[in-house]
This record gives C-alpha cells, sequence and structure tokens, in this order.
C-alpha cells in the first residue's frame, strides 16, 4: 500500500510537469528613449491551469525570468553583445491569506505584491514597464541594433515534502522562443 502511495505521488508529480507545455509566448514588446535611455517595454504569457494552481498550493515556488540581450548586427561576422541581463521574479501561495505572492528578486528591497487570483499573479509577473536597458550613450548612431527577449519558468524553492517526491526531475522548466527586433534610431 505504501509503495502505491508513493508512485500515485509520482504519477502526480509528472502530471505538473505538463502543466508548463502550455502557452509561454512574449506577446509583445518595443523600447523607448526616455532621458537618454532606452526603455523597455514588454508582456509575457505564461501559462494558467489547475496544475500550476494546485502546485502552489503546495508550496512549490515558481521563478519567472525574462532575459534580455541588446546586441550589434554584425554583416560579416558574429553579432557583437552590447547589453545582457536576465530579470528574476518568483511567485508562491500564501495558504493562511488565500493569496498569490510576487517578489520582483532586481528591485530593491525585492519589491513584494500580493494578488486574489493566480490570472492577476501571472499578468503582473509578465508586464515590464520602463524598465532602463542601454543609454543611448552606449549606441553608435551609424549601427544597427537588436533587441531580443525570452521568457522563461522554472520551479523554484520546495517544501520539505515537496523536495523528497521531486528530487530526480526538472521538468518544471521551460523557455519561450526568442522574441527580437531592429532597433530603430
Amino acid at each position: 500500500m505504501l509503495l502505491f502511495a508513493a508512485f500515485g505521488s509520482g504519477v502526480r508529480s509528472l502530471a505538473r510537469a505538463d502543466a508548463l507545455d502550455r502557452l509561454l509566448e512574449v506577446r509583445s514588446a518595443y523600447v523607448s528613449v526616455e532621458q537618454g535611455a532606452l526603455q523597455l517595454f514588454a508582456r509575457v504569457a505564461y501559462p494558467v491551469n489547475h496544475d500550476i494552481r494546485a502546485a502552489l498550493k503546495d508550496g512549490l515556488t515558481l521563478s519567472f525570468d525574462l532575459d534580455v540581450v541588446v546586441s550589434r548586427e554584425r554583416r560579416f561576422w558574429v553579432d557583437e553583445t552590447i547589453f545582457e541581463r536576465t530579470l528574476h521574479r518568483q511567485l508562491s501561495y500564501h495558504a493562511v491569506s488565500d493569496r498569490y505572492l510576487t517578489r520582483d528578486l532586481d528591485a530593491p528591497g525585492n519589491d513584494q505584491h500580493s494578488y486574489a487570483t493566480l490570472e492577476e499573479a501571472l499578468e503582473a509577473l509578465g508586464t515590464f514597464e520602463a524598465l532602463p536597458i542601454v543609454t543611448s550613450l552606449q549606441l553608435s548612431p551609424n549601427r544597427q541594433y537588436r533587441v531580443s527577449l525570452r521568457g522563461g519558468i522554472r520551479r523554484g524553492r520546495l517544501s520539505d515534502t515537496m523536495r523528497v517526491l521531486l528530487f530526480w526531475t526538472d521538468d518544471w522548466h521551460r523557455e519561450s522562443e526568442w522574441f527580437s527586433w531592429s532597433l530603430q534610431r
């Protein structure tokens, strides 16, 4: 009977790994020049379903990343990377308050917000507003540049119980396709 219970838990965990196979994409993005700096505005769509909701309620923390790369396009050589950064955010569930908590790990003081629904929390996690990425002084006026973004989601911190059940798997890791465009100067 104990073996059956352990097997059932393992199957349940593997079913959750499929939760990330749904929509994960950079929906839109653009750059605006404000006060001599290029500021990024982007929207990333993350998967929403029962399996993710259940995993969060079981104590799983999910980490959300946004990879940002600005490169100088070269015609006969590999592009030169001007700027590269990964932005980190986390999502967890607080059982006592019945709220979803988001943390921006790159903000001063690990900026934290609380949301009533998973949909609201994922919408906030996927919204990037006026994020400074490069100063206009770093870019030559007569060169072509490309901005590329990629969203990612992975398993974050685990509760002790979940750590025992999921120690062998890394199925909670997905990345979107690169979203790229040439920078208009």
